[in-house]
């Protein structure tokens, strides 16, 4: 072997990162620094206001003030503040719910896929059971019934979501433990429950970080929409959902500001964490990535 063959160039972290997608990373990065210094960055508190400021348009708009940048609602608490940290409640209850959510579907998908028997009977009864029921409809039938805070919220998300991950899971155990290095760990008197730890679960792993990604979109969404029917995140903390709540009686009139702002947080959130989900999606699952 020559010397130049010999010595191959290390590729850069450039050219290793350069097809991450740099807007999805950017405004999720962004969003949650924002969500950790928020009691540094927000200039207001969020809970408190001025009534002699109510309404206050942005900035940009005759009768604002770079005192409140985005305006403030109904009560004259600060737009820009709010959102600050409403970032950090729809991040703490979006990954919270997803991290709940996957560890226990993914346990179960596990259990019923390499079980078998009346384990998987069970499970996936109670989680046809589970998808038969509109996702959104029952949160809020849950949510009514142990009562609006941000703790039982991550509950709620965590048990309606964690389906998802079960049956994906479970369809792929089911092709793993037929798999010979799985035959030739049995044949070596493995228990059923190391199979499963070191063998199966390391194989599953990248579809649920998959899914994870994909599916923080959709409680961030979950949880905007139960703290605006009330049932969420209780006032006056500040999260997004209840600030669309607050200023939906104001949009009529011309207080725009005070749905436009949490909505397009919301978004804006909501897609990168999809685009990100995207691209996970490609990167981990080999069928796509043609190998």
């Amino acid at each position: 072997m020559s010397a130049t063959s010999a010595i191959r160039p290390t590729p850069s972290v450039a050219a290793r990162l350069g097809d991450v997608p740099i807007f999805p990373v950017a405004v999720l990065a962004f969003i949650t620094l924002v969500a950790i210094f928020a009691d540094f960055l927000a200039p207001h508190d969020p809970q408190f206001g001025n009534l002699a400021e109510r309404f206050r348009p942005p900035f940009w708009i005759a009768g604002g003030s770079i005192k409140h940048a985005l305006g403030t609602d109904h009560l004259g608490r600060d737009v820009l503040s709010r959102l600050i940290f409403g970032a950090r409640v729809s991040l703490v209850v979006g990954f919270t719910a997803v991290i709940f959510a996957g560890v226990v579907g993914t346990v179960l998908g596990i259990l019923s896929g390499y079980l078998g028997g009346w384990v998987d009977q069970v499970v996936m009864r109670i989680v046809d059971t589970w998808l038969a029921l509109p996702a959104l409809t029952f949160a809020i039938f849950l949510a009514a019934i142990v009562g609006p805070s941000e703790m039982n919220i991550v509950i709620i998300l965590g048990a309606v979501y964690w389906t998802r991950y079960a049956r994906i899971v479970r369809g792929e155990v089911l092709s793993l433990k037929e798999r010979e290095f799985v035959r030739l760990a049995i044949v070596a008197g493995a228990s059923k429950f190391t199979i499963m730890r070191r063998h199966i679960l390391p194989n599953v792993v990248n579809s649920a970080i998959v899914l994870a990604s994909l599916m923080l979109g959709v409680v961030i969404v979950a949880e905007a929409s139960l703290s605006f029917l009330g049932v969420g995140v209780p006032p006056p903390k500040p999260a997004w959902g209840v600030m669309l709540s607050d200023g939906k009686q104001g949009l009529m009139v011309g207080y725009w500001w005070l749905t436009v702002m949490p909505g397009v947080a919301i978004a804006l959130l909501v897609l990168s964490a999809n685009l990100l989900g995207d691209w996970l999606r490609v990167k981990l699952d080999p069928q796509l990535r043609q190998l």
